[in-house]
């Protein structure tokens, strides 16, 4: 007994050790090409890394990925908190896998503006998906980022295509923006609502519809199937009344169930449907290349404003513009021209 657990604790440390050790960017590199998913996990972390000197690392990393041809799909799910995404996810997931497919899911938690922590329950709620040889789920923090999609999602999506991944679902949090910038980095964009939750038109924001491919009514099971059928046609109808899109796509609305599993192969269906129809118009290529600039313009927008706070003028005078500010000695817009002027002569 005593071997056993001298055993047994010597391979725990050796376990330990083996993680503490850092990989190279090659080996990380064909640690991913070979779909290792204890080291894809490890890929992401050091691509989600705010650390200066991981950036050159996960620059390699990306370009080394992006090497490696890919015929994945990209799906976005997103929804208002409550609408069952989590469950819908994982039923999704598992028939996809059961169809001989290799699904990776990204999932966003949103972050505490207060303690900035998250929980980063998404595993725990996708218990059975969790557990498939052919699944991998990476729940990430989103930060301070615009509309809680974590800043480095879109590099995490190249390197689950680089693992062999088919299919990579990503889950917004279903609050502020977060919507946007997924359907900015995806082929196909589903957004789930819920019926019986008041008026059915009322909660639609113009801008989440036009962008949707498809509306599919979660939590069609039991009492609320009528609901379920009634708040199809009622969207079905509001779809109706908008111009077409320019991928040649009607956009689809259809009934589900995560508690059932009644609808989601339907929903599958539909996307192939959709990936046909747009490759034949040629606005899947399109897309991806419109989306590539759109990430080059954000990053872009992101390494100034990094640059900007970093300069040591603008965190000699941030503070003191900051209390002029709080007690109207001087206006925002002043205050922002003056730090502005400071950065310019630093870099001069």
């Amino acid at each position: 007994m005593g071997t056993e657990k001298n055993t047994g604790t010597k391979g725990v440390l050796q376990v330990k050790k083996h993680r503490k050790k850092k990989l190279s960017v090659e080996e990380l590199t064909q640690g991913v090409f070979n779909g290792n998913k204890a080291i894809l996990a490890r890929a992401i972390t050091l691509v989600e890394s705010t650390r200066n000197v991981d950036l050159t690392k996960a620059h390699t990393l990306i370009e080394n990925c992006l090497s490696k041809e890919s015929k994945s799909i990209r799906i976005g799910i997103t929804g208002v908190p409550g609408v069952g995404k989590s469950s819908f996810i994982e039923v999704l997931g598992t028939t996809l896998t059961g169809l001989g497919k290799k699904v990776a899911v990204l999932a966003v938690d949103p972050t505490s503006t207060r303690s900035k922590g998250s929980i980063l329950g998404d595993k725990t709620r996708m218990q059975e998906l969790v557990k498939d040889p052919n699944a991998f789920i990476r729940p990430s923090p989103s930060g301070e980022t615009l509309g809680g999609v974590a800043r480095k999602t879109r590099e995490s999506v190249i390197l689950c295509e680089a693992a062999g991944f088919d299919i990579v679902l990503i889950e917004t949090v279903g609050v502020g923006q977060s919507e946007t910038a997924v359907h900015s980095m995806v082929d196909f964009f589903l957004l789930l609502k819920l019926s019986g939750a008041g008026d059915e038109l009322q909660g639609i924001k113009r801008g989440i519809m036009e962008m949707a491919d498809a509306i599919a009514i979660n939590k069609a099971d039991g009492d609320n199937l009528k609901r379920a059928q009634r708040a199809k046609v009622e969207f079905q109808r509001a779809l109706q009344l908008y111009p077409p899109k320019e991928n040649g796509w009607i956009p689809k609305v259809s009934t589900c169930s995560a508690i059932d599993k009644t609808g989601i192969i339907e929903i599958w269906e539909m996307i192939i449907q959709f990936l046909e129809t747009t490759k034949d118009h040629g606005y899947f290529e399109k897309n991806r290349q419109n989306q590539n600039k759109y990430w080059l313009m954000q990053t872009i927008d992101e390494l100034l404003k990094q640059q900007f706070y970093r300069a040591s003028s603008v965190k000699k005078h941030l503070e003191n513009m900051l209390q002029q500010v709080s007690e109207d000695k001087i206006s925002p817009f002043r205050a922002a021209e003056v730090l502005m002027a400071a950065y310019r002569k630093e870099l001069k």
